[in-house]
């Protein structure tokens, strides 16, 4: 068996697109660039292409800038809340002050609160999003809400969005999805080629380069270079393989990769929306009518703040069965109110229709916790290994 040596030297380009993301930002706002920022993976993302404008994604992954959150928000409030409102106040994410309009979702209670104060610091335009996904009435609403939100950009960066532009950035988009799920379902692989930390600092970097036609090829270039690799026998040894699902993972919250890694593990997939849950289904292309087609792919998202949520445990399953998944973690954020009620459906799926080992892990933007993440992992790693 080959050892796996240094990782090909495309990959460096994610690295430095996660560090170097403020300084492009900047240099496209010089040059008259319209930025929209967002916060979740719901927001429609081919509307803001077609406007002519970048979509980007805002800091709301570390404790920095809670204390000065916690001055307007309530204490026991989810810390992507928290960051994500603080960073506004504090003016300490470039991407924010860089925005032209940022764009919230009421996926949550405390979100759609918390909107209204970042509304004084930011133009601002929320998108209703419904609780339901099966329904013909939510169906509508979403419809409406797509409408609604095109207008808005049309509007506020007074230009014309035709159904012809959409169509163009919905092929785009749909590209850059194909490359996205090209390289993560690297992790399907057994043995492994890549680490879970390998794997997410690609797919995380991978949202801080705005040039899609570059994001994509990045991406190719990596996901070949790996098999190339792995053709030539080229691999990690074969570990417990970990499937990591439940809140948005990123900055801070990396430390539960970084347990399972340092602890005998191997992460191969992740069900959360910085990786699979929102790239994994395509926006269809035939459908006649454009708006249609972005309700059925959004509101298809998996995401825990809709009820009746089969798409997530639908992801799941495929990806318990397509990448040979030991044992999964749900890592959900301390008053996370939607991921961490579903955790019991979740668990009860696990174990008794998937029959595989399942923990619950709660933490927060803070570090105080990793020795005990630390403890349980490992726990968790030897109990598959027995």
């Amino acid at each position: 068996m080959k050892v796996k040596t240094e990782l090909p030297e495309v990959f460096d380009d994610f690295g430095a697109a996660r560090k170097q993301g403020f300084l492009k930002v900047k240099s496209l706002k010089d040059k008259g660039q319209r930025v929209v920022g967002v916060y979740c993976t719901f927001m429609p993302e081919e509307l803001v292409l077609a406007s002519g404008a970048v979509q980007i994604s805002l800091c709301s992954t570390s404790e920095e800038t809670i204390p000065a959150a916690e001055e307007d928000l309530p204490r026991n409030l989810c810390p992507l809340i928290k960051a994500s409102y603080g960073f506004a106040k504090t003016d300490k994410c470039p991407y924010f002050y860089f925005s032209d309009l940022v764009v919230g979702e009421t996926t949550c209670d405390g979100k759609k609160k918390m909107y209204e104060y970042m509304s004084d610091l930011k133009p601002l335009y929320l998108m209703q999003l419904p609780h339901m996904r099966t329904t013909e009435q939510s169906k509508e609403l979403w419809y409406r809400e797509l409408v609604a939100f095109k207008n808005k950009l049309e509007d506020f960066f007074d230009v014309t969005i035709t159904e012809d532009q959409i169509r163009d950035a919905i092929h785009l988009k749909n590209r850059e999805r194909l490359a996205k799920k090209h390289f993560y379902e690297l992790g399907q692989l057994n043995p492994p080629a890549l680490s879970g930390a390998e794997i997410f600092k690609v797919m995380y970097g991978s949202q801080y380069k705005f040039d899609k036609e570059e994001n994509i090829q990045s991406l190719e270039d990596a996901t070949t270079a790996v098999k190339e690799r792995y053709a030539n026998g080229e691999h990690l040894e074969s570990k417990p393989r970990i499937l990591i699902t439940g809140s948005p993972m990123g900055g801070v919250t990396e430390k539960v990769i970084h347990a399972v890694e340092e602890n005998g593990g191997v992460v191969v997939g992740y069900e959360n929306c910085t990786v699979a849950k929102a790239t994994e289904r395509l926006v269809a292309k035939d459908e006649p009518d454009v708006y249609q087609s972005l309700v059925d792919k959004y509101l298809n998202i998996g995401c825990a703040c809709l009820s009746q949520n089969k798409p997530r445990l639908q992801l799941i399953s495929d990806m318990i069965d397509k990448y040979q998944v030991d044992g999964v973690i749900d890592m959900v954020l301390q008053n996370c109110i939607p991921f961490s009620v579903e955790s019991h459906r979740i668990k009860d799926f696990v174990n008794d229709e998937k029959q595989k080992p399942y923990m619950y892990l709660e933490t927060d933007y803070s570090e105080a916790d990793i020795e005990q993440i630390n403890t349980r992992v490992t726990a968790f790693l030897e109990m598959l290994e027995g």
